[in-house]
């Protein structure tokens, strides 16, 4: 996956002077061994910092300005050790431009009975500095996340780990270059979009390039890395030659390594993480693009046929979200309407993505009806099974609309022999029926990215977190 800089969390626990030094100091080595020990649980995708202990308005204000500062750190864990009055939180809450997650935990799991005293109270007082915390952020309407449980438990690493996914997604987002090959294709509706609005509510840049733009990177590849790249094919994938002679099969699959060559270095040398492509708009080019764009989704960029920039920017951005964990971009395709086994078949012209794929993929030749060019390469497999999540973007003029829906893939079970694409199969919760028709009238379109490896929850959280319309369906 494309890399990225190092990403943290800052850990910062409230409390205040009127319990003493000595119970502040009890308060900073309950934190730190807190700290350690989900560091070393090995299921948090990354770090937690213990910072200084925030017992004023100064030293919150200061330490929230620092945050945003910050490039490194992607959002700030609160935990109310004991009772924090919240207005010293008010003006460093106000100030922070990062994700923020509100821990309700106590250090001890269980009350002591026998020992119980005004002490101890006074030092465990999480339920009360809980309640003071969170409604200084309600009503400042920030929109933290809140995970509630002790905090050794398995459910409670996870959700924290669930949270600080979306943190860094959100931390990326702003960071998400989309290069359009060609404009969108013509007289598609869904498509379309206010590029304005969308860098400024998420941060995307989307710039335009005429094809002639990527021709030029095309015809200055060396043979030599074509070659060395086809060679790199022949070891990780299965190959069908088809009708075609081996030396026709090679020839088209070469054309697919320069193209992969070439947009990989157009992508990187002007800071681009994802890309678009139009089949209308190929002057120049012998093949639409298919094999190397599926090859380059492998390896993190986000991309979406068609000229979609927005589904190529959502693509990027919920691979970074689910460290590219079976996580692609889709098209909706076909129907399954067989009484009892309702399904939509989910597939593209060329481009599906190997993350999701459950077969080993197979490198096929096969003619492309559209685009009047010649016999493109593609990567041929069956998807995996899973529960997941599909996601798309819709513009409507006058603001972006999420459509959010959970789906059950499951493996194909029958062959199709003529189908020379790549196809993933789902079923639409809570049914086909319902599913469909609420997807169609909040007006879904029919490109998408689909996760098995993230939740609707995370996907409604970033949505809340840049303040978007949204509806889970």
């Amino acid at each position: 996956m494309l890399t990225s800089q190092k990403k943290e969390c800052w850990f910062v626990v409230g409390s205040q002077h009127l319990y003493g030094d000595e119970a502040l100091k009890q308060v900073k080595a309950d934190a730190q061994k807190i700290t350690d020990a989900l560091n070393e649980s090995g299921l948090l995708p990354y770090p937690i910092i213990l910072q200084e202990l925030a017992v004023s308005a100064d030293q919150i204000t200061q330490l929230m300005k620092e945050v945003n500062y910050r490039d490194e750190v992607i959002g700030v864990m609160t935990w109310m050790h004991t009772f924090s009055p919240a207005k010293m939180w008010i003006r460093g809450t106000s100030l922070l431009q990062k994700p923020l997650l509100h821990l309700v935990t106590q250090y001890y799991e269980n009350i002591p009975w026998d020992t119980i005293d005004m002490d101890y109270m006074n030092l465990h007082q999480s339920a009360h500095g809980d309640r003071e915390y969170g409604y200084i952020n309600a009503r400042l309407n920030k929109q933290n996340q809140i995970v509630a449980g002790h905090w050794s438990k398995q459910e409670v690493k996870q959700q924290i780990a669930d949270w600080m996914d979306v943190a860094a997604a959100y931390h990326e987002s702003f960071h998400i270059k989309v290069a359009r090959f060609g404009d969108n294709m013509r007289h598609v509706a869904v498509t379309e979009g206010d590029k304005i609005e969308a860098q400024i509510q998420l941060g995307w840049t989307v710039d335009y390039f005429g094809i002639g733009d990527l021709v030029n990177y095309v015809n200055a590849v060396e043979e030599a890395e074509v070659d060395a790249l086809f060679a790199e094919y022949l070891t990780l994938y299965d190959v069908d030659y088809g009708s075609y002679s081996a030396e026709e099969w090679e020839q088209s699959v070469k054309v697919q390594a320069r193209y992969e060559i070439a947009i990989k270095r157009f992508l990187d040398e002007g800071g681009y993480n994802a890309f678009t492509t139009n089949f209308e708009d190929l002057h120049g080019m012998k093949q639409l693009p298919g094999l190397a764009v599926q090859r380059l989704m492998a390896k993190g960029y986000g991309f979406a046929g068609e000229g979609d920039w927005k589904t190529a920017a959502l693509d990027r951005l919920l691979k970074v979200m689910s460290h590219h964990q079976s996580t692609g971009f889709m098209e909706d395709y076909t129907y399954e309407m067989t009484s009892g086994q309702e399904a939509v078949l989910q597939s593209h012209m060329l481009e599906v993505d190997p993350a999701l794929a459950h077969t080993k993929p197979v490198i096929v030749v096969s003619p492309l009806g559209i685009g009047n060019r010649e016999d493109p390469a593609r990567l041929v497999f069956d998807g995996k099974a899973g529960e997941g999540v599909v996601v798309s973007i819709a513009d409507f003029g006058t603001h972006f609309k999420w459509l959010i829906q959970e789906v059950e893939a499951f493996e194909p079970q029958e062959a199709a022999p003529h189908l020379p694409v790549a196809r993933v199969l789902w079923k639409i919760k809570p049914n086909f029926q319902d599913g469909v028709k609420a997807w169609i009238k909040h007006g879904g379109g029919h490109h998408t990215v689909v996760s098995l490896n993230l939740t609707v929850d995370q996907i409604v959280h970033f949505a809340k977190l840049v303040n978007a319309e949204y509806v889970v369906l």
